[in-house]
């Protein structure tokens, strides 16, 4: 965020090969932990490996009819099992086929099987559902999730929005495959994560299908829809696919334009772009403030600027690729992004990483801005703020030059590939760094990372 299948005669298909390896791994993939920002969010008796979303949405009501059918596996015997879902009514729930009874608990959809779900078995969930999805308002006060504009809806999941839309276990660590059918008015066009499989119209409405083939946290799906120009690109590494309200569409081209420049020099930096698609969705009037990650195509509530664009491409890596386990350990996506933001802009003859680095340590050690500490936030009101950003960015600065460039690199890299597709948190960076660079680091991520004061400072401004 930016505030500021088939097997034929044998041989195996991409996409196949794709899906194969991911089930297999996903029989890896430590359980999801209790998030301590979010202790409501995400369940952790399962793990879901896809959704199918059907969806239809009609922006005179603003109503969302859907159906989800979600397949995922128990690990443990399971009599019950919650997903996320807000405000939307539920008017029917199967398991394996079967009428399942449920009831609601706050953001909790609790289901009751008609037979318990043995450890270790595959079960598909079908929900109907329903009603008029509104935004969550976070504990800083921004809006995130399903909001409604004049055409549609800007869909921004960051960081409990998700439920919002679709049911949903709602875990940082819960990575699934993603198929979304969005029908809506004709003339409106909805746009979701990964590959646009289809667009059809009949009658008056038109059906969109979306298939993201690698993992996404379900912060990260979008299926924004509104009036928008497009424009697709099969040059370059990856296809890139873009929609523009027309209403941001001159203040927008110049930056876009960039977009394909910006993707391969990350690539340069970081290593191989680790999805099937890139892409960027601009939105207007809704009022959100802020451009989000969304996978594959990052989301933005007006025309963005470079910087933001760099900073939201570099999230591909560092937050969609590589995702944090849990919430508290958020400067692994936005120090991380800003630092190839500030790269970029230096790439381009702008302030230079250590222009960057001496304006934000020049802020001074009596300033509240030191009070937070990057792995140290205090609750989730602070997620977003300054301090993960910059300090953030600040300490991977500071790290190059304590072990040099070529390390430095190398950690970058490594981190990227490492993790790619996974989860990781600030302790598994910190092994990263220290094995990759032969060096005990353990005093620096102390006072970069965890100290509530300026870096070489003896003053507490947190008193």
């Amino acid at each position: 965020m930016e505030v500021v299948r088939s097997i034929r005669m044998g041989v195996m298909s991409r996409s196949s090969l794709v899906a194969a390896c991911a089930a297999a791994l996903l029989a890896l993939v430590p359980a999801a932990q209790a998030d301590p920002f979010f202790s409501n969010a995400g369940n952790l008796g399962y793990d879901v490996a896809r959704y199918r979303l059907d969806l239809r949405y009609e922006p005179a009501t603003r109503t969302l009819t859907g159906r989800a059918e979600i397949t995922a596996r128990a690990r443990e015997q399971l009599s019950t099992f919650h997903l996320d879902l807000r405000g939307l009514n539920v008017y029917g729930v199967t398991v394996h086929g079967r009428a399942a009874s449920f009831r609601r608990q706050g953001q909790e959809l609790i289901i009751t099987p008609s037979g318990a779900l043995r450890a270790g078995g595959r079960f598909t969930t079908v929900v109907d559902y329903g009603g008029v999805p509104g935004p969550v308002i976070d504990a800083d006060g921004s809006l995130d999730g399903w909001i409604p504009t004049d055409d549609g809806a800007f869909v921004a999941g960051e960081p409990q929005g998700a439920p919002t839309w679709f049911p949903a276990n709602d875990a940082l660590a819960d990575k699934a495959f993603f198929r979304v059918s969005m029908t809506v008015p004709r003339g409106l066009v909805a746009v979701g994560n990964g590959r646009l499989v289809s667009h059809r119209s009949r009658d008056a409405k038109t059906t969109w299908v979306w298939d993201e083939s690698r993992p996404m946290a379900t912060y990260l799906a979008t299926i924004t829809l509104g009036r928008f120009d497009i424009s697709q690109s099969h040059r370059g590494p990856v296809p890139v696919f873009i929609a523009v309200d027309p209403r941001e569409a001159a203040a927008s081209a110049p930056v876009l334009a960039k977009l394909g420049q910006i993707v391969a020099f990350e690539r340069h930096v970081i290593g191989p772009y680790p999805f099937e698609n890139a892409g960027a969705i601009v939105d207007h009037g809704a009022g959100a403030g802020y451009a989000l990650e969304t996978q594959t195509k990052p989301v933005f509530d007006g025309a963005p600027d470079e910087e933001t664009l760099a900073h939201e491409i570099a999230h591909q890596w560092f937050g969609d690729s590589v995702t944090p386990n849990i919430w508290p350990n958020i400067w692994l996506n936005e120090g991380f992004a800003t630092y190839v933001q500030w790269l970029w802009t230096e790439h381009t003859g702008g302030a230079t990483l250590d222009d960057r680095f001496a304006d934000a340590f020049s802020i001074p050690a009596w300033s509240p801005f030191w009070c937070t500490a990057p792995r140290a936030l205090p609750g989730p009101a602070q997620l977003f703020s300054p301090p993960v950003y910059l300090r953030g960015a600040m300490t991977l600065v500071a790290l190059r030059r304590r072990i040099g460039d070529h390390a430095f690199r190398h950690v970058l890299r490594s981190w990227a590939s490492e993790h790619r597709y996974g989860n990781a948190s600030t302790v598994d960076f910190i092994e990263t760094a220290e094995r990759v660079s032969h060096s005990d680091l353990t005093t620096f991520f102390q006072t970069w990372l965890r100290a509530p004061r300026k870096p070489g400072s003896a003053v507490n401004p947190c008193v």
